[in-house]
């Protein structure tokens, strides 16, 4: 058995959708997985009809039907009319969007996990359906009831002994008994066992193919991406970049940890646990080889690796009594960042401050002022971008930063983060 992931660029349009059916054709002779992200810019667009986010109603209607008309014209491209139950089916689960966007704000982070993931299950519907059409025999499965989490909404931890057992019972069952050749399910997403929905974390496709990978002994986990392989650096943000042809599994964790694109920082792990080879490969030239991740001494080829994110917002809380920044300040503003799952991306403490570096979002940076405002002082820059070099060198750091400001910056043997206006 294998396992596919195909992310949002994978499946945004008709014609890449038919690309996806095609390379899944391809790769028959043995049972596969498939677990595919959200289609397109879905998540961003629903991530603003969550309750208590859209400006007005008609906003919120603006984008629903925005969204609507986006899938159903891929569907009635793909079908050829609208009498097809895959349609009946996404509209079914349209007027469900409606109806729980719609609802009175509560607590942000279930809110949530309860709009934005019908994204998934939108494209996994629309995906399924197209791949029966094309006499692929394909069974669609409700990953929400597979992988199992706890109630930390946005951010929640897999029951990984529950989750394998459900795996094994509902899709290992069903490859066994040869209901099916394909399995397609959703990435991102996840459900408890009080039959709320959970997330993984923000871009946790990745991480859900290496969950059912290890739950059900895959042979091998492939992603399928928009590049060629693992590259060294982001090719939107540099040109002449380097295909890594072997990423030993510790290197891509430590990789995915600063931020690498290619690759959910969770996702390795799993795998790793099971010898279990991870594939990058190109659906835009699916026969290349693209590259490894695996049991490795090192990457190959040794080359510096660039990490690049925008959007960063720097905090630093300052106590309001002028005391040191203690082991006891420390827990109380670790202890608010873990309630309201923030990840820190940088961090950095001194004798009367600690400062720390995060993606921009104005509704956690709210809760954070709010939880610490009576003890600490906050002050925050936003705007900033936060580059991470592995293998690095000083004329390596001057080329990359050109002048600009260095706003805070940590180096270690092998690593160097540069914080920059």
């Amino acid at each position: 058995m294998r396992v596919f992931k195909f992310g949002g660029a994978s499946v945004n349009s008709v014609e890449a959708i038919r690309n996806v059916a095609e390379i899944v054709r391809n790769y028959l002779d043995k049972p596969l997985v498939v677990v595919v992200s959200a289609m397109g810019k879905t998540t961003n667009l629903l991530e603003r009809v969550v309750p208590g986010v859209p400006k007005s109603e008609t906003e919120r209607r603006e984008l629903i039907a925005q969204s609507s008309d986006y899938h159903l014209s891929i569907a009635r491209q793909l079908f050829g009319n609208d009498s097809n139950p895959t349609i009946d089916r996404l509209q079914e689960l349209f007027c469900q969007l409606e109806k729980r966007s719609s609802m009175l704000p509560g607590v942000y982070n279930y809110d949530y996990d309860q709009v934005v993931s019908y994204g998934e299950l939108l494209s996994t519907t629309l995906i399924a359906g197209y791949l029966n059409s094309l006499s692929i025999d394909t069974m669609w499965v409700d990953v929400r009831e597979v992988i199992r989490t706890n109630e930390n909404y946005r951010e929640g931890i897999v029951d990984f002994e529950a989750s394998r057992c459900r795996a094994r019972d509902i899709i290992g069952s069903m490859i066994d008994t040869r209901q099916c050749r394909v399995v397609v399910t959703q990435g991102f997403i996840a459900g408890t066992d009080k039959g709320t929905t959970t997330t993984l974390g923000r871009e946790g496709s990745d991480y859900s193919a290496s969950v059912l990978s290890y739950c059900l002994d895959a042979e091998s986990m492939t992603i399928w991406k928009d590049v060629p392989g693992f590259l060294n650096a982001d090719p939107k943000f540099f040109s002449n970049t380097i295909k890594i042809n072997k990423i030993p599994f510790n290197e891509a964790i430590e990789l995915a940890y600063y931020g690498a694109s290619v690759i959910h920082p969770k996702t390795v792990k799993p795998i790793q646990n099971k010898g279990i080879k991870l594939n990058i490969k190109s659906f835009v030239a699916p026969m290349a080889d693209g590259s490894v991740i695996g049991p490795f001494e090192s990457i190959e080829p040794l080359t510096p690796l660039y990490i690049v994110k925008n959007d960063q917002t720097l905090i630093s809380i300052l106590p309001k009594d002028f005391s040191f920044i203690a082991e006891d300040n420390l827990q109380t503003i670790f202890a608010v960042l873990a309630r309201h799952n923030v990840r820190v991306n940088m961090m950095q403490n001194s004798a009367l401050s600690f400062s720390f570096c995060i993606d921009n979002n104005e509704i956690l940076l709210d809760a954070i002022r709010k939880s610490l405002h009576e003890a600490f002082l906050l002050r925050y820059n936003t705007g900033l971008q936060l580059i991470t070099i592995r293998y690095y060198n000083q004329q390596i750091i001057d080329e990359i930063v050109a002048g600009r400001n260095i706003v805070l910056q940590q180096r270690s043997r092998n690593t160097a983060q540069l914080l920059v206006v």
